[in-house]
């Protein structure tokens, strides 16, 4: 049995990451047609119109993909974002971005994707100018696809195996709730321990320990958000902690509150969105 179809097909990414945004914002998500989709996950576009003089802050916990981001008439380079971060918006706007699967931005690069943790670039591509002009005038989201696919086809790497490779790797540290460790992924997929840390340093940009971790936040937070049931020691154990302890820090570190307290600010209406 093959997975390749499975790893294009399906979610690379988990559906969660923005922790908390006002009621005025609003997301709409389509996949990347057929052809594009080895490389690359999905379009996203944010949009909002608030009142004058207000200013609402949205929280996002990163997913470990690189984004192309059009923001401001400007196009930008977006690599994996280690912590959460705080995006501000007023007035009326919107934010654009293709979002590229785990790895998938590698062949575009030529280079460690690790290079781009943490850091938003300008876009110096081939015509990168002409794109972001084009981007600031499309009026709607498919207009906006159309742009950008066409521009991905334009400048469209040379094939990488290895993307594939990293591709069910990180399907499975999605997927698989019976993954709780690191060396559990190295005896899956016959790796040593120093060379799949190195395929996801040159490949994803964080390591695969932070990506499996991530993913069980992400879990964690929708949970709360919908109202789990269950003491917080059985919610700790579903997502592969061994006590609650260490799920309540590593909780708390990602998303800024405890859980007892997110799950309370969600009753308050500041649940997560899918991204």
């Amino acid at each position: 049995m093959t997975d390749a179809p499975l790893v294009q097909t399906r979610q690379t990414t988990s559906e969660y990451g923005i922790l908390s945004g006002p009621r005025a914002l609003r997301l709409d998500r389509v996949p990347a047609s057929p052809d594009l989709a080895t490389l690359v996950e999905r379009h996203w576009l944010v949009s909002w119109d608030l009142p004058p003089g207000r200013r609402d802050p949205v929280t996002l916990l990163p997913h470990p993909c690189v984004n192309l981001v059009h923001d401001r008439g400007m196009v930008a380079v977006a690599g994996v974002g280690s912590e959460r971060f705080t995006y501000l918006q007023e007035g009326a706007g919107r934010v654009f971005g293709v979002k590229f699967r785990p790895g998938g931005f590698h062949p575009f690069l030529r280079g460690p994707v690790s290079a781009l943790t943490d850091q938003t670039v300008p876009l110096r591509w081939p015509g990168a100018a002409q794109l972001a002009a084009e981007l600031t005038s499309a009026p709607d989201l498919p207009a906006l696809v159309e742009v950008a696919e066409r521009y991905l086809r334009a400048n469209w790497p040379e094939e990488d195996l290895e993307v594939e490779r990293v591709g069910k790797i990180v399907h499975a540290l999605l997927y698989d709730r019976t993954i709780t460790r690191v060396d559990e992924i190295c005896a899956r997929f016959d790796l040593a321990p120093r060379t799949l840390q190195r395929l996801f340093q040159r490949y994803v940009g964080v390591t695969p320990k932070w990506v499996l971790r991530r993913y069980r936040l992400h879990e964690a937070a929708a949970r709360l958000a919908e109202g789990t049931t269950g003491t917080w020691a059985e919610v700790a154990v579903d997502l592969g902690y061994f006590d609650q302890p260490h799920f309540i820090r590593d909780f708390t570190r990602a998303v800024g509150m405890t859980p007892a307290a997110y799950a309370e600010a969600c009753t308050r209406h500041e649940a997560p969105l899918s991204t």
